[in-house]
């Protein structure tokens, strides 16, 4: 390589660090006002910090919600109405919906508060304050211990804190590690378990484009549902009861009226998920190399098979729905990501940080731990040693535990068992007690027929694609009495098992716990499992565990290295599911050359893709009527000369999952948008943002307002709404 080739990279990234990058990040809320408060109202937001996140006030923090524990909802009503995605509030409806009320097709409103459906497994999280607890968690905790000597100081801390938090006896304190483990944050919150569904499109709308569109712009998916937070006679949590009443909340968010335009600030607020933009060049290479492209690989087959099913039966595609879903979004989402970290170079980038973190150790004058000099070197040597075992974990993660349903409910029968050898009949009787409420929802959504079709596939590439020492014997030999066909092999094992029956399983569970174990342990699919497991266990995870516990102890040295060398960089901590400001602006993107993507999409563009029939494209026939009629209401706006809705806009906010159901709020608190998605081309923003590509996808609030307005005529829930137009002054 040249010197100029040399120079590049190292070029580039200093750009990145110095401003290129702006909109990156996921910042703690109660830090805005120290890091980030003067470069927000720079790029136009007109709030202060304490507006944001208040602790003795009302603020937007407070119309902030963890809806269930893995989306993000928003209030936007005094009467606790919540917004939040439709893929977020699809299990609720899925769960309402039968082949009479099919709620997943045709929608549902409630007209009245009384016909608003009861969610008991459905909780929302508010969060109340937020406080830095390092020290107190830190305390005693030496750089020579071992990982489980470092992590016993902390557990022990961590007890000593949430028992010592000052808090309400109705709140809950959590207590989470950021940096790696390098610094620690008290999470004070309040959680209500009544949450009622009010709202939802019909999936035409609110899942428009379904598994094609997904990832992709342009958009126009209405990805929406209402529900709305009840509360007992004091406005204090109560589990669903007739008698609550709806919350009045702290804060709620006003709705803006007059859109957006390309350069304006947004800001979104929510809980995002999971991050990683501090790895090593090695962990890169190792997800670009090794582990999305088999985890690509297996969800590739799995979904094919299942969207055959679900294509030619309605019954099974109203079971398979939110499966397929859940099992597409991962599926697409690592294929842009690893298209999205070559594009952007992100080896390279990581590479040459790495050269630069060295150079900064050899000539500063300030004295670093020694142990940061080798570092680099570590982490490489440690990941080239992993890679066999991660692709042979992820294999057993993706086979076992998420595509093969079959094999998921024979690893719960594992621990059934598992539960009777540990505490006998108690132990038996309790998770019995657990599991009986899962496989009850389990079954009422399952296709032994279609899962059958899955094992026969995925087993034959379990066996194939990794290296013999990582299966088993009797897994490699599994199919040689049925003429070494998999598919044989397959209806033979679903044919015996008795896992795939809900009744067989409810004769199991209604039998003495010694003669159900007994039963249990004879099943062709318990003995599998347990092959498979136990193999796993002897041949793959001690040394896979080893070596993970050395990465994560060399990463958290690495963090606090990387804070200490770098002194000019601003750093974020990586999402861990805590409340996160994200900022950018509204701005459309180049995804390659000679392609350019504007902003925003409308109503007449989610038309031209309109095919009559299709799960994916079709639309309803209102929905249809009030475009050709023009009949918009006050919720479109001008675009050369004609009026047009607004359905999606793009923005630069650094986002992930869990950031599903985030409001986009413009620069003075009122809500514009509903986050969903965000583009293709920039899903390795857990990994490497890059302002040139990383877009997230969002609702405008006008459609929302829209479709539950003109198209279901909900008018009343519009009525609760504060609806502003904050660009002309009202």
């Amino acid at each position: 390589m040249t010197k100029r080739n040399i120079l590049l990279p190292i070029l580039i990234f200093f750009l990145s660090l110095n401003g290129l990058r702006a909109g990156e990040g996921m910042w703690l809320p109660q830090l805005l006002q120290a890091l980030n408060e003067g470069d927000m109202q720079t790029m136009g937001m007109k709030l202060t910090a304490e507006q944001i996140y208040s602790v003795n006030q009302g603020s937007l923090k407070d119309a902030i919600v963890h809806f269930g524990g893995f989306c993000t909802a928003e209030v936007i009503s005094k009467e606790g109405l919540i917004l939040t995605n439709h893929h977020c509030g699809f299990s609720a409806i899925q769960e309402h919906t039968t082949l009479e009320d099919n709620y997943l097709r045709d929608g549902f409103w409630a007209t009245d508060k009384k016909d608003e459906k009861m969610n008991p497994d459905l909780f929302a999280k508010f969060i109340v304050r937020i406080d830095d607890v390092t020290d107190m968690i830190l305390k005693g905790v030496k750089s020579k211990m071992t990982k489980e000597e470092r992590q016993s100081v902390i557990d022990k801390n961590i007890q000593a804190a949430q028992k010592a938090a000052n808090k309400e006896s109705y709140q809950d304190v959590e207590i989470k590690p950021f940096f790696k483990g390098n610094q620690y944050f008290q999470f004070i919150s309040v959680s209500y378990p009544d949450v009622r569904l009010v709202g939802a499109p019909p999936s035409s709308i609110g899942k428009f484009g379904a598994d094609t569109d997904n990832w992709e712009w342009p958009r126009h998916t209405g990805d929406f549902s209402l529900f709305r937070i009840y509360s007992d006679a004091n406005g204090l949590p109560a589990q669903p009861n007739a008698k609550n009443i709806p919350l009045k909340p702290k804060h709620s968010l006003p709705i803006s009226l007059d859109g957006v335009e390309e350069g304006d600030f947004s800001m979104v607020f929510g809980f995002p998920g999971r991050t990683n933009e501090y790895l090593s060049a090695s962990a890169v290479e190792q997800i670009m190399t090794v582990t999305d492209p088999a985890r690509i690989a297996i969800r590739d087959k799995s979904l094919k098979i299942i969207d055959g099913y679900m294509r030619a039966d309605e019954a099974i595609k109203i079971k398979y729905a939110s499966k397929f879903a859940s099992t597409a979004n991962g599926w697409k989402k690592w294929i842009g990501e690893v298209q999205g970290l070559e594009k952007t170079n992100a080896l390279g980038k990581k590479r040459a940080y790495e050269a630069e973190f060295n150079k900064r150790l050899k000539t500063s004058k300030k004295k670093f731990p020694k142990e940061y000099k080798t570092l680099i070197s570590e982490l490489d040597n440690v990941y080239a040693e992993m890679a066999p075992y991660a692709l042979a974990a992820n294999y057993q993660s993706e086979v076992t535990s998420r595509n093969v349903e079959l094999l998921r409910v024979a690893g719960l029968m594992k621990r059934l068992t598992d539960a009777f050898d540990n505490n006998g009949a108690a132990g038996f009787n309790g998770f019995k007690g657990r599991l009986t409420g899962y496989l009850e929802g389990f079954y009422k959504d399952y296709s032994p027929m279609v899962d059958q079709d899955v094992f026969a596939a995925l087993m034959e590439m379990y066996v194939t694609n990794l290296d013999a020492k990582y299966v088993s014997e009797t897994v490699r030999k599994a199919t040689m009495p049925h003429d070494n066909d998999y598919s044989k092999w397959a209806a033979s094992m679903y044919k015996s098992t008795k896992f795939t029956d809900k009744a067989a399983v409810e004769k199991i569970f209604s039998m003495k716990p010694e003669a159900a174990v007994a039963a249990i342990k004879e099943d062709p699919a318990y003995q599998l499992i347990i092959d498979m497991q136990s193999h796993y266990n002897s041949v793959v995870a001690p040394t896979y565990d080893k070596l993970q516990t050395r990465v994560e102890d060399l990463m958290r040295v690495y963090m606090q290295a990387q804070m200490d060398v770098y002194t000019d960089k601003k750093f974020f901590p990586d999402a861990n599911s805590t409340m996160r400001v994200t900022y950018g602006k509204i701005e459309g993107y180049e995804p390659r050359d000679a392609v350019i993507y504007k902003n925003k999409t409308y109503l007449d563009g989610m038309v031209a893709k309109y095919v009559p029939g299709d799960y994916e494209f079709d639309l309803p026939k209102k929905l249809l009527e009030l475009e050709a009629n023009k009949d918009y209401g006050v919720y479109s706006e001008t675009v050369n000369g004609e009026q047009k809705v607004p359905v999606c806009f793009l923005g630069s906010n650094h986002t992930t999952g869990g950031n599903s159901g985030s409001p986009a709020i413009d620069a003075s608190g009122n809500l514009i948008g509903l986050n969903f998605d965000r583009v293709w081309e920039g899903t390795m923003s857990d990994i490497n943002y890059d302002r040139r590509i990383c877009r997230n996808i969002m609702v405008d609030a006008r459609y929302i307002l829209f479709i539950i307005d003109k198209y279901a005529g909900a008018g009343s829930l519009i009525e609760e709404m504060e609806l502003v137009h904050p660009k002309k002054g009202k």
